[in-house]
Parts: C-alpha cells; sequence; structure tokens
C-alpha cells in the first residue's frame, strides 16, 4: 500500500510523456509554384506526419533521396526538420508573398491535429 503514491505519479508521469503533444516552428520560402515549409516539427518519437493543409489546399509531402517523389506519410523520429535541404519536404501549393502570415494544419497518425502560424521568408 505504501507503493501505490509513487507508482501512481511514474504511471502519470510515464502517460504525460507517451502522450507528447506534437508541436512546431515553421515557416516557408517561396518557392516555384508555391513554397517550401520549413522548420522544426515535435511530435512521439514513432509518430507519423500523414498530411499538412494550408488555406490554398493540401501541401504534398515529399522524399527527395535522390529524387523527389510523393509519399503518403513521414516518420517522426521526436524531431523532424523539414527545408529544401532534408531529405523530406513539404511542398505548398499557391502564391505567396514575403512577410504574409499562412495558417497551417499538420495531421499526425493518430489523427491529431496541429494549426500552426507560418511567415512567408523572402526569395
Amino acid at each position: 500500500m505504501r507503493w501505490a503514491g509513487p507508482a501512481a505519479l511514474l504511471a502519470l508521469l510515464g502517460a504525460a510523456l507517451a502522450a507528447r503533444l506534437p508541436a512546431a516552428q515553421v515557416g516557408l520560402r517561396p518557392s516555384f509554384g508555391g513554397a517550401v515549409l520549413e522548420g522544426r516539427i515535435l511530435a512521439r518519437v514513432d509518430d507519423e506526419l500523414t498530411g499538412v493543409w494550408s488555406g490554398q489546399g493540401r501541401a504534398r509531402l515529399l522524399k527527395c533521396t535522390p529524387r523527389c517523389e510523393g509519399v503518403s506519410t513521414i516518420p517522426v523520429p521526436g524531431t523532424l526538420l523539414v527545408n529544401a535541404d532534408t531529405p523530406y519536404r513539404i511542398a505548398v501549393a499557391g502564391e505567396f508573398r514575403a512577410g504574409q502570415h499562412v495558417k497551417i494544419t499538420l495531421r499526425f497518425r493518430d489523427m491529431q491535429l496541429l494549426n500552426v502560424d507560418a511567415t512567408v521568408a523572402r526569395p
């Protein structure tokens, strides 16, 4: 009985760490026909990014090793860096102006949604 309090506390802490809520710090870099999402996405170690949307519509998830090909998911190993130089990229279609604020929605494997604001950088 005297271990019930600490055991419950450890179980609660473990559940909180396992259910790590996703977070992101992202921006957009203009590119041909749209923009490339740049930044850091944080989620559980075994999670996957299954979709990205902006006001312009659905973004394309790409794996670029050595050529870019569309994929249905991008694995998130805890921290995922995305930009024009990483193996995984996110291409957002549309016309963007430097300084514009764009709402981006990220969807993860367990149907969890994350809404973030991205600012369009200068080309």
